[in-house]
């Protein structure tokens, strides 16, 4: 049995969402990852992780889209943030709608995603940022 941990950081230009797949990817091959789990967890209350479509851009924008509707960025609607931008506590509401960590199999030193699927770093802040992603692995 093999326990790995470690942690990636992530630079990214403000709100949006990043992909990371091949990071996760470089970093599978870097530690020789052959077979278990492995974990994903973000160590913040702004941005979150998720896995969605990799094939269509459009996919992202819409994304991004929608989350602009069902959380207003107007600072008269929260309590929380005055002082730190329109857009923090609709980061920590969109980041408490998403997640903070992902699970996924591995397998001949593969993740098991679908087809189209790869791995996202959402930003729900306007400034650039540097995120802090735990990676830990459990396996063979």
């Amino acid at each position: 049995m093999i326990n790995l941990q470690d942690k990636l950081i992530i630079s990214n230009n403000g709100q949006g969402m990043y992909e990371i797949t091949n990071n996760v990817h470089n970093w599978i091959i870097k530690n020789n990852i052959i077979k278990g789990q492995l974990n994903l967890f973000i160590q913040h209350t702004s941005a979150s992780l998720t896995i969605m479509e990799n094939a269509s851009p459009d996919v992202l924008e819409d994304i991004n889209s929608f989350f602009q509707k069902i959380v207003p960025e107007d600072s008269s609607l929260y309590k929380h943030g005055h002082g730190e931008g329109k857009d923090d506590m609709p980061a920590h509401i969109k980041s408490m709608l998403t997640q903070t960590s992902l699970t996924i199999p591995i397998d001949n030193k593969k993740m098991h995603l679908g087809t189209w699927q790869g791995i996202y770093l959402i930003e729900h802040r306007y400034s650039q940022y540097q995120r802090k992603i735990i990676i830990s692995y459990v396996g063979e």
